[in-house]
């Protein structure tokens, strides 16, 4: 059991995976299988994703959605959709803009942090040119601010990439960006290798 009370997961549809249609509110992906992971029996957990959103709309919700509910840990997964939003709407987030608005978010915290790499595991041509042309320069901007913030920093990017060799993408991401089952318990697994190598749990 840890002795931490409360942890928050915040981010877009690959935290949220439908927690508003379920009683517990904690979806059916990673922060679920965490919740119920020995690791957190006895904590709270809670999940503050929603499909679709930037660190912009991150900003928007930031105050009722973390700093009100004052937990003592924070994870924060964002990024994917300011590099989608470039290519299906032509409504690109250059990458200082990411920067300033993910550090203007983290300024607010004293609770120990937890960052995760955006990541895309491609399935098709176009997500190919996603990671050398726009989301590396966003994870690199991640690994920038847990440095500044001392936030724990897990790779999902690089680490469920390495696991997708000699397997296909679509294993781990049907869509290249949505979780499978498969992909979610390696999520979950990553977490808490970084929250035990930590002391978070």
């Amino acid at each position: 059991m840890t002795e931490r009370t409360t942890f928050l997961f915040i981010g877009d549809s690959v935290t949220d995976c439908g927690r508003l249609d379920d009683p517990d509110g904690l979806g059916h992906g990673y922060v679920r299988i965490l919740a119920t992971s020995p690791e957190l029996v006895g904590a709270t957990v809670i999940n503050r994703g929603i499909s679709g959103n930037r660190v912009v709309d991150l900003a928007a919700r930031w105050e009722a959605d973390v700093l009100a509910l004052r937990p003592d840990v924070v994870t924060v997964l964002i990024g994917i959709n300011d590099t989608w939003r470039r290519y299906d709407s032509g409504d690109p987030t250059p990458a200082d803009r990411f920067e300033h608005g993910y550090r203007e978010l983290l300024k607010t915290l004293d609770a120990p942090l937890v960052l995760m790499e955006p990541f895309v595991l491609p399935v098709n041509a176009e997500q190919q040119r996603w990671r050398g042309e726009d989301l590396d320069e966003k994870i690199a901007v991640v690994h920038e601010l847990a440095a500044t913030f001392g936030a724990h920093l897990v790779p999902l990017d690089a680490a469920l990439t390495a696991r997708a060799v000699g397997k296909t993408a679509a294993a781990l991401a049907d869509d290249g960006v949505h979780p499978t089952d498969r992909g979610h318990e390696l999520i979950a697994g990553l977490w808490l290798d970084t929250a035990r190598a930590s002391g978070l749990v």
